[in-house]
């Protein structure tokens, strides 16, 4: 298999996928709810899904497509080929602010990920992986992360978690909040891992995130160093949605020991 060929093919119609999104702010977007009130699509994210289904297939017709808006096969297993799909993370930002919502797509061979993808639409900013080759950020290597302590980083969580809730001791977080340098919240969760595995944060935090948001951003991480987990400090199953966590290597076992703690 030549991953070289398709990086370029990857990268060939992400670009052009974000161009048609960029071009789709000049028409009326269709926006629905899918599980609740703040959990939006929109015909801009069905229509993307589908030109990357389309494109693909011509490419080669035997790989599968695991995408969030549920357009392409039914996928059970990671055998083979297989690109897991967010056409528009973020489509809150999207609908919104026009702005902050990224491209997000991992290639798996044989359940192994192979080439990673995370592409900021409107500043036009790619940052990519192939698996044992390093990652790049607009064609230029990011190095490997370098060591922080909790006073120095800049953690990415929902301030929803500060708050007294069913998945997480809360006042842990504010433990952590106090002691940290900062926190942050963009509203994507491909755009927060795209800051950690660039050193832009230390860690990002959430409580229930899909295959789609993270399978590209999970093999970036490895090329730099960042470690992604489920707060359980266990691999992440790129079928089934579970929490997730993904830092600095010099920070990870402590924010999980001793900040961001689940209820049993």
């Amino acid at each position: 298999m030549d991953l070289q060929q398709i990086d370029e093919f990857a990268k060939s119609i992400i670009f052009e996928a974000g161009k048609r999104i960029r071009e789709a702010f000049s028409y009326n977007l269709v926006i629905e709810t899918k599980s609740g009130a703040n959990d939006l699509v929109t015909n801009i994210d069905r229509e993307t899904e589908l030109f990357f289904i389309k494109q693909i297939k011509a490419f080669d017709p035997t790989h599968k497509i695991l995408g969030e808006e549920g357009m392409g096969e039914k996928v059970e297993t990671l055998d083979g080929v297989v690109w897991i799909i967010d056409p528009i993370d973020g489509t809150m930002n999207f609908v919104k602010q026009h702005r902050h919502f990224m491209i997000s797509i991992g290639i798996f061979v044989n359940g192994v990920g192979k080439l990673g993808y995370i592409f900021d639409v409107m500043r036009e900013d790619l940052f990519n992986a192939i698996a044992g080759q390093g990652a790049w950020y607009n064609n230029t290597p990011l190095r490997k992360l370098q060591s922080v302590t909790m006073d120095e980083s800049v953690i990415g969580i929902n301030a929803h978690w500060v708050a007294p809730n069913r998945h997480i001791h809360h006042e842990k977080v504010i433990e952590m909040v106090r002691k940290v340098r900062g926190t942050r919240s963009y509203g994507s969760a491909a755009m927060e891992i795209a800051f950690v595995v660039s050193g832009k944060l230390d860690a990002y935090v959430s409580m229930r995130l899909a295959p789609w948001d993270i399978a590209g951003g999970t093999i970036i991480a490895q090329e730099v160093g960042a470690v992604a987990t489920n707060l359980h400090g266990e691999g992440f199953d790129f079928l089934h949605q579970d929490t997730f966590i993904i830092a600095n290597p010099s920070i990870h076992k402590e924010l999980l020991e001793k900040y961001i703690v689940p209820y049993e």
